[in-house]
């Protein structure tokens, strides 16, 4: 495993991952490389690029600002959760509570997430941090279509995460808050001792600054 603070690369290209089949192949295959692009002082990248068949997940706790990078950065396809519950907040009473279509909102998202995978192009996935099945789903859809599976980590204070959903008007309860934090806390200690969840070639470690400074994040050959 590869730990960069120094070197003031400006992307992020995807490594190539081969298929678990033999000892010998798997002891080929790269190690897991991390980036780490906090406290750099405004020197961060504003740039991450990608490669045309990979897949990378942006994660991190409610409020830390996901969608908000994704709807700025993204070139390319993107599945953020926050726009399907976005589009049936609108045809939906105001009166009625998210809790009750919530399953519903997450079904659509799923089925969309799915057929996007089946295109086999690069994609930038939504994820609040705490599906680890939805991660190794897009591992092994990473693997199928000649890709690598990418985490993008938001590292942000909770008071930070909180008061990004007070400025949004919207967040999750406490139980559900703490759920979220201690979840990302136990990935982002794993991610900076080069343990990377199953499946993932890379991951790269952003503040609140380094995600600000970000206004590319695009898939190239």
């Amino acid at each position: 495993m590869t730990v960069d603070r120094t070197t003031a690369y400006a992307t992020t290209t995807g490594i190539a991952v081969p298929r678990q089949q033999t000892a010998p192949e798997a002891a080929a295959r790269p190690a897991p490389v991390v980036r780490d692009l906090r406290d750099r002082g405004g020197h961060s990248p504003r740039a991450l690029l990608f490669g045309t068949r990979d897949i990378v997940v942006v994660t991190g706790l409610p409020g830390s600002g996901k969608s908000t990078l994704m709807h700025r950065a993204v070139r390319g396809p993107r599945i953020d959760s926050q726009d399907t519950r976005d589009r049936w907040e609108a045809r939906l009473p105001a009166w009625l509570p998210y809790a009750v279509y919530r399953p519903l909102v997450r079904l659509v998202h799923y089925a969309g997430l799915r057929r996007a995978l089946r295109t086999g192009e690069g994609l930038v996935v939504h994820d609040c941090g705490t599906q680890a099945w939805v991660r190794a789903w897009l591992s092994r859809a990473a693997r199928r279509r000649g890709g690598t599976l990418h985490l993008l980590l938001l590292d942000v204070p909770p008071e930070a995460a909180l008061e990004g959903q007070r400025a949004r008007g919207r967040g999750v309860s406490r139980y559900a808050f703490a759920r979220h934090r201690r979840a990302a806390t136990r990935l982002v200690r794993a991610v900076e001792a080069g343990r990377l969840p199953a499946g993932c070639g890379s991951a790269v470690l952003l503040d609140r600054a380094a995600a600000d400074a970000l206004h590319r994040v695009a898939f190239t050959g």
